[in-house]
């Protein structure tokens, strides 16, 4: 879906439509949830700071996210999906994988019914969608957002290559933005760049991500679409561009991870009871702090205050002074079920 959480709210409040908007924080305080398309164009995205976000585009209008009704409209475009295809894997409320090729339809080419669906979800909601179509999981996830909003984009089997030599490497899904720099300064610019080097010497580089750099760039994934994954833990981090020692700096960098922790928990409409937070110090020694409650986590607060009580409680002494990442995960889901990976059959064709 296209900027989602803003998306609703314009739908649902006309007044909002054609204007910058975000979801979550305030003019005074708090971080940004979700920033419609207009306020992107200011530099404006989620999990940025609501005071930076204002100072970006003072004419911003904030408004408090409903969960509920991002949920209401997520299971509207899942009963679409499952028009189509019961083969569907949910990334959050508002991304899927579908694997189309034997469709309840019985439609031959997969761009059409990427444009079947995209049309369903904008009668059945009012909202547009962004499609990414291709022979797997990784390069439909890169072309899904290769022409948002609103678009759609084919990488078929004869394009594949090109695509990806040609991509930018901070394009890539799964590169975070300190691995990019961090390519970028052995060189690694584009995905042709990335094709230049050996499994060894990525490994050497990137540890065991290597390995997966070293097959992606060449198109290589061979995960099924799998609509009985169950996730075990939902997190997030951030590495900084100097090292934090001061307690006060670490809670302020501590609030938009949290952020983007119950951003992702509410979007998978998952909680859990577990709260750990991680800590990477200068020398890339790290330690993990863990709290449970009773109960699920299932507020913005909870979390920040778990988190920073976690910060207060580590006996700082023992440690290296300066923090370069600090990480926040939620896990102990009630639903205990471990992953089920479908079974491999005869693989058939599908028209692009």
């Amino acid at each position: 879906m296209d900027a989602f959480y803003a998306s609703v709210e314009q739908h649902d409040n006309p007044a909002l439509r054609g204007k910058p908007v975000a979801v979550g924080g305030s003019r005074e305080r708090g971080v940004v949830a979700a920033a419609s398309y207009e306020a992107r164009k200011f530099g404006v995205k989620s999990a940025m700071p609501s005071v930076i976000a204002y100072n970006k585009c003072p004419q911003i209008i904030f408004v408090k996210p409903r969960f509920e009704r991002y949920k209401e409209i997520s299971n509207q475009i899942r009963e679409v999906f499952l028009t189509y295809t019961d083969l569907i894997e949910p990334l959050s409320l508002d991304e899927a994988y579908l694997d189309v090729t034997q469709n309840k339809k019985g439609i031959t080419s997969a761009t059409l019914i990427a444009k079947a669906i995209r049309a369903d979800i904008k009668a059945k909601t009012g909202l547009t969608a962004s499609a990414g179509i291709s022979t797997n999981k990784f390069i439909a996830k890169i072309a899904s957002d290769y022409n948002k909003p609103d678009g759609i984009t084919l990488v078929g089997p004869e394009k594949t290559e090109t695509f990806l030599e040609q991509l930018p490497i901070e394009k890539f899904f799964g590169v975070g933005k300190v691995t990019a720099e961090k390519m970028k300064n052995l060189g690694i610019n584009t995905g042709k760049d990335l094709k230049t080097w050996t499994k060894e010497d990525l490994k050497m580089n990137f540890g065991k991500s290597g390995a997966f750099y070293y097959e992606i760039v060449r198109g290589n994934d061979n995960r099924p679409v799998n609509p009985n994954r169950i996730r075990k833990s939902l997190g997030a981090e951030n590495t900084f561009d100097y090292d934090l020692v001061e307690l006060a700096d670490m809670k302020l960098a501590l609030e938009p991870i949290a952020v983007t922790v119950m951003n992702r928990l509410e979007k998978a409409n998952t909680f859990g009871k577990t709260v750990t937070l991680k800590v990477k110090f200068k020398d890339f020694s790290q330690i993990t702090r863990s709290q449970s409650l009773n109960d699920e986590v299932r507020t913005l607060d909870q979390i920040v205050s778990i988190s920073f009580n976690l910060l207060e409680q580590i006996d700082w002494q023992q440690f290296p002074t300066g923090v370069r990442l600090l990480g926040v995960t939620c896990s102990n889901f009630e639903n205990k079920e471990v992953d089920r990976q479908l079974k491999e059959g005869h693989q058939l064709t599908l028209d692009f």
